[in-house]
């Protein structure tokens, strides 16, 4: 995959069909034409569904910044034997934000939009398929920091949710942008109890939680994310981000809406939302 950053052709062996899913999701998004419906038959594994995001990735125009981990209610998590989903996150929609700043970003107007608090890792070096990473030591070994920030989720299916968590990996993930905020200090011998987060949309708290929300914490987002990319053959490269999943949840937002996610001690941030562009 030219665009997936020394990635294999995870794609290869992928149908007909599948092909045509992807080349409608791409053009759907490039088009920032909303998609009432899924445009085929929707993935009944894993694998296929991340054989659809691979040609995705081969298709459009940017190259990969980093990776959104994302987590499946527990009757997905038995059906498909895993708790976690990704997708790419393309570098023109990363944004690196201060304390108390101001960010537009843009959302697929008359599609899904939602805003999410997460806690981002910065790789220190690359990790390639190869690599055997087993203990905490050897994972904490490869990351540089531990950053608040928030991502944007949206997509042209209107009711990606509402959908087999396959059609959201299919359509990378369900992902438009993320804000990397401050880092965290001492973030490794931090306890994730510790790492509040709250997310407020149009002036009311949707959301309040710590990292521990999430099953395993931000490690056990980082530990899925390197095991998912070698099995697809995918390089992780020094510096790459990945956001570790949702702590306060997925909080629906549109173009009108104003947003902000804090971080107890580390800050926060706003957020407002502007309609996708059909340069997308």
């Amino acid at each position: 995959m030219s665009n997936a950053n020394n990635s294999s052709p995870a794609h290869e062996g992928l149908s007909g069909s599948g092909h045509a899913i992807s080349e409608a999701l791409v053009r759907a998004r490039a088009s920032a034409a909303p998609l009432t419906d899924f445009p085929g038959v929707v993935p009944t594994s894993m694998d296929e569904a991340y054989a659809i995001q691979s040609a995705s990735i081969e298709r459009w125009p940017d190259t990969i910044g980093g990776w959104k981990v994302g987590g499946l209610p527990p009757a997905a998590q038995k059906r498909y034997s895993t708790e976690r989903l990704a997708g790419p996150i393309f570098r023109s929609r990363i944004h690196e934000v201060e304390r108390d700043s101001a960010t537009v970003m843009s959302i697929f107007d008359g599609g899904f939009a939602a805003v999410e608090a997460e806690f981002i890792f910065r790789f220190s070096k690359t990790v390639k398929p190869s690599d055997q990473l087993s203990s905490d030591d050897d994972f904490r070994a490869v990351i540089a920091g531990l950053h608040v920030g928030a991502e944007i989720a949206s997509s042209p299916i209107v009711d990606i949710n509402g959908y087999e968590p396959t059609v959201v990996v299919s359509d990378f993930g369900n992902n438009s942008g993320l804000l990397v905020g401050p880092s965290i200090p001492n973030w490794s011998t931090a306890d994730p109890s510790d790492l509040s987060s709250k997310t407020i949309v149009d002036g009311a708290v949707v959301g309040e939680n710590v990292a521990t929300t999430l099953a395993g914490g931000p490690m056990a987002a980082l530990r899925f994310i390197i095991a998912l990319c070698a099995h697809r053959g995918i390089e992780l490269p020094a510096g790459v981000l990945i956001s570790t999943g949702a702590t306060t949840g997925i909080h629906e937002v549109t173009t009108s809406s104003e947003a902000r996610v804090e971080f107890g001690q580390f800050g926060g941030f706003d957020v407002t939302f502007a309609p996708m562009s059909g340069s997308a």
